[in-house]
């Protein structure tokens, strides 16, 4: 049976959605502008983005924007295109349309900042109603054109003679609700005016309503434009620009310029050291109007020495314009600008000694984190970088130059165990257990040829441990063997040797990963027959012992290997383990803070009783 064609009797019609504008602002104040304050931005931004486009039509006229705030009302007036009334139905009637998408000035839409057409509605943040009054100058005789839009969704137009605007332009105006006076009063506007338009390229003035001249907001520009006499001169004058935007006084700065993309600014490099990974913000203006304060994207993340303040052409913002739209001109410009810092690297290096000295002794983890994953600045500056070593703290060029063949540990606590004895020994040892040293060191071969790198292991220091003559050793095994009795519950054996320096009592000998494999033993041994102990035991490996060797050439040894009464010889052993397990700076498990505690207590009872 063939089925029936149903069609006819279901009809559709398109529809429009509707749009909740108190929910939507509402939701442009929460999630998509940080805080009320961006509507002054807004509304300046508008009014650069039509001047540009008057500019366009006539480029030699002489075109600004005005502020006006006396706290009853804001207003924002510019010399701009204007609108027609079409233009006001079209553009501010309809949420996400922007004139600046329109046909007979696609052609110069990347010379504007906004082009979402949202910006508007974050005067509704401050607000209840938009007051517009506009005049196009497209046309002559072009009538003035009014339009009021209410917080409800609703809004009116109606045109006027041009004699209610004599000159073409717009004027928005705000009468601020009683909450919104934070953001509305006189000085609060002229601050806000300050902050986002100190570098906009159009003159713009603010009046306070008390009946005086309007304030430039915008007097000087920016200072990257302006030319100096002399190299020193300009130099001065961008480092006071950038003290006076991060309150710092940088170590020096770096000017930045990407005429391809039509940036330029300074970085001003830090005078103090900063947390590894740590990435300040930048700010960061596009054609003039501050973007951000806090963009981190321009830059690589191992540039956490130097902060930017720039100002572009062709980046793109976001929609809420308080960031920068991740795409192929950010990624070009973020390589670009890491270019500019290299290079001001090997011009330090280069030619001012005493500018990298002191560039290095605040940032050598920045420059490190570099050179681990960049050649040339490993060639330029791997020498220069100062480690921590057994000559003391130095660069591995002077460390090399005593020591062709370098050991290399893998942590800070092996360095500390071994530092003091290698020393001794002529061993020439660089700690490489802090943040992309070790990897670094490895590294030297490649700049210095001559020098070998290997890793520090016990066997390496142990083999440059003097054995003592065999009657010695017969003479002190009793005591050898109740020392390793006393220290087995800590994996622990026992070995005498001479080394230098002989006030050195012990050395423990034990590596992180060995006391990590012992504990995973343990853990398979007091869970054996379950699942978890079957894990462990199938990761098990012969756990290397730790070594406590005892120097013979102290006093103190020498006296302790001698004793024959056997709790004395223990308690001494167990001693003598804690003493060295403390100069490792290693962390001390509960059983050894037990047991040097234990061993103090039982020697002062021990030396109490003699002396009675």
């Amino acid at each position: 049976m063939p089925l029936r064609d149903t069609s006819a009797h279901h009809t559709s019609a398109d529809r429009t959605f509707q749009v909740d504008l108190r929910g939507l602002v509402d939701l442009l104040s929460h999630h998509l502008y940080s805080s009320p304050r961006v509507y002054l931005r807004e509304l300046m931004q508008n009014a650069v983005d039509a001047l540009t486009a008057r500019h366009a039509l006539e480029p030699a006229a002489s075109l600004g924007i005005r502020l006006y705030a006396d706290g009853t009302v804001v207003r924002v007036e510019d010399d701009g295109v204007g609108l027609t009334e079409a233009d006001v139905h079209t553009f501010l009637a309809t949420i996400g349309r922007s004139s600046k998408r329109t046909e007979h000035i696609a052609e110069q839409r990347a010379d504007f900042i906004g082009q979402f057409g949202i910006g508007l509605l974050s005067c509704f943040l401050v607000a209840d109603e938009i007051h517009v009054l506009s005049r196009s100058a497209r046309t002559p005789d072009a009538p003035a054109v009014e339009w009021r839009g209410r917080g409800d969704g609703s809004y009116t137009v109606r045109t006027l003679p041009a004699s209610a605007r004599p000159r073409p332009g717009t004027t928005v105006t705000l009468t601020p609700r009683a909450d919104a006076g934070e953001w509305t009063r006189p000085a609060q506007v002229h601050a806000l005016a300050r902050h986002f338009g100190s570098l906009l390229r159009h003159p713009v003035t603010f009046d306070d309503g008390s009946g005086g001249p309007g304030v430039p907001v915008n007097p000087d520009p920016a200072p990257w434009a302006l030319t100096h006499p002399t190299p020193g001169a300009r130099s001065r004058a961008l480092a006071a620009y950038g003290e006076e935007v991060f309150g710092f006084k940088p170590l020096d700065t770096i000017e930045l310029d990407l005429p391809a993309v039509g940036l330029k600014g300074i970085a001003c490099v830090l005078p103090e050291a900063v947390p590894a990974g740590r990435r300040h913000g930048h700010r960061v203006h596009v054609k003039g109007m501050l973007l951000s304060e806090q963009a981190e994207e321009i830059l690589p993340d191992w540039a956490f020495f130097v902060r930017c303040v720039v100002d572009a052409e062709s980046l793109r913002p976001t929609a809420s314009r308080e960031s920068l739209y991740e795409d192929d001109t950010l990624a070009a410009v973020r390589d670009a600008l890491a270019d500019r810092l290299r290079a001001w690297i090997a011009r330090a290096a280069a030619s001012d000694p005493e500018l990298l000295h002191r560039f290095l002794q605040a940032h050598h983890l920045a420059v490190k984190s570099l050179a681990v994953h960049d050649d040339e600045i490993l060639r330029m500056l791997l020498p220069w970088l100062p480690f921590e070593t057994t000559d003391g703290h130095c660069t591995l060029d002077e460390f090399a130059r005593t020591h062709r063949t370098v050991l290399v540990t893998s942590s800070v606590e092996e360095f500390r165990q071994v530092a003091a004895i290698a020393s001794a020994a002529g061993l020439g040892v660089v700690n490489g257990g802090y943040t992309y040293d070790r990897e670094l060191v490895h590294r030297l071969p490649e700049i210095r040829p001559e020098v070998t790198v290997a890793d520090l292991d016990p066997a390496t220091l142990t083999a440059h441990l003097d054995p003592v003559d065999r009657e010695t050793e017969l003479a002190a095994a009793a005591y050898l063997a109740q020392a390793r009795d006393a220290l087995a519950v800590f994996d622990c054996d026992v070995a005498l040797r001479t080394f230098q320096p002989a006030s050195a009592p012990a050395l423990l000998v034990d590596s992180r990963e060995a006391r990590h494999e012992r504990t995973r033993s343990q853990l398979a041994r007091e869970q054996d027959g379950g699942l978890w102990g079957d894990i462990l035991g199938a990761l098990r490996q012969e756990a290397p012992r730790a070594q406590l060797i005892l120097n013979q050439l102290n006093p103190l040894v020498r006296t302790a290997v001698a004793i024959d009464e056997p709790e004395l010889a223990r308690t001494s052993a167990e001693a003598l383990y804690g003493q060295a397990a403390m100069l490792s700076r290693r962390p001390l498990r509960p059983a050894e803070s037990s047991l040097i505690n234990r061993s103090f207590l039982d020697l002062l009872a021990h030396a109490l009783r003699k002396d009675s």
